[in-house]
């Protein structure tokens, strides 16, 4: 029996996501990403999990789509199947984070800009290279990594094909944390143990606002926080109480 090309461990309440096929460097193909699609089904119905981590086996994230499946012409299910693939994960209802270390390139990229933020090993590198093979992006790099960097450095990215280091992705606000290697997979831990402890009915309604609300005026906005305000969730009441140490109030 084969390998599975996307594995799952789940570590108090965090899903680990693992892009599994190291022997090319988790380059991506269609059943790769039919597997990460199954398991972000499933998860979208798994309360246990509070947090999703996305990563790569051996010595890197992903080297990028696989050339040699887009050169022998794919099979995908339908036009903007890789791309509905991404959105299905973005919206899950739970923080989503990509844990980069070695090559994190184009096809890679593209995936990685899909969880909430992309936190990086001092190893990682990243790049887009669909110029470089007079490609275009079609799984999201467009839209996904000038709202993250900014028009000006997307494009010189994109234009240039020049990969950048750690630091450097740091700097533009790529991504949001730079470890060790040898630290890596505790920073991950305890990020997503971070993250599990608090409320999932939180992460969830600020997951939706956020999006919703994503590049509006600040006057539009803020009319959309205050119209559809999620209110508090089921455990509000066991939290204070748990923090000042009073029983929580008796409904009357």
């Amino acid at each position: 029996m084969s390998e599975p090309l996307v594995t799952r461990e789940d570590h108090d309440g965090c899903a680990i996501l693992t892009l599994n096929r190291p022997d090319k460097l988790n380059s991506l193909t269609v059943a790769m990403f039919r597997e990460l699609r199954a398991h972000v089904s499933d998860l979208y119905k798994d309360d246990s999990i509070g947090c999703v981590v996305l990563r790569g086996a051996g010595k890197c994230f992903s080297a990028g789509h696989d050339l040699g499946d887009i050169a022998e012409g794919e099979a995908v299910p339908s036009r903007g199947w890789h791309s509905e693939t991404l959105r299905l994960m973005e919206h899950l209802p739970k923080p989503v984070i990509a844990a980069v270390h070695g090559h994190c390139y184009t096809g890679a990229l593209e995936v990685a800009l899909a969880a909430d933020f992309i936190i990086a090993a001092e190893s990682a590198r990243f790049g887009d290279t669909h110029a470089k093979w007079a490609l275009t992006p079609i799984w999201g790099m467009s839209q996904r990594l000038p709202r993250r960097v900014g028009i000006a450095t997307a494009k010189r990215l994109m234009f240039t094909a020049e990969m950048i280091r750690a630091d450097e992705a740091l700097r533009i606000g790529l991504t949001e944390m730079v470890v060790p290697d040898a630290e890596f997979d505790a920073a991950i831990l305890k990020l997503a143990k971070q993250i599990t402890e608090n409320s999932a009915f939180s992460h969830a309604a600020n997951k939706r606002l956020l999006e919703a609300t994503d590049a509006r005026d600040m006057d539009s906005g803020l009319q959309w926080e205050v119209l559809n305000n999620e209110g508090v969730g089921p455990d509000m009441q066991a939290r204070i109480a748990a923090f000042t140490g009073k029983p929580p109030k008796a409904k009357t």
